[in-house]
């Protein structure tokens, strides 16, 4: 994917997550912009050649909640 195509996809990955965080976790969208951006699991995702952006919401959100119970993310095979 181009760089450009990439940087146009982030905003919507990070609302949804943002949303579902706040939500899920009962957190205002101010804390939860904190949280996913201080993750291991955004700072993953940011890196194009990872790949994550294919994956679903729910899926990053499932990857999030693990990092955040567990303090590390096992990345599923796709």
């Amino acid at each position: 994917m181009e760089q450009e195509q990439f940087a146009a996809i982030m905003p919507y990955i990070s609302a949804d997550l943002v949303a579902m965080i706040s939500e899920k976790q009962n957190v205002k969208a101010e804390e939860a912009v904190k949280k996913l951006y201080n993750s291991q699991l955004y700072a993953a995702l940011e890196k194009e050649e990872t790949k994550l952006w294919q994956y679903s919401s729910q899926m990053l959100y499932s990857l999030f909640e693990q990092e955040f119970s567990s303090g590390k993310i096992e990345f599923p095979d796709v």
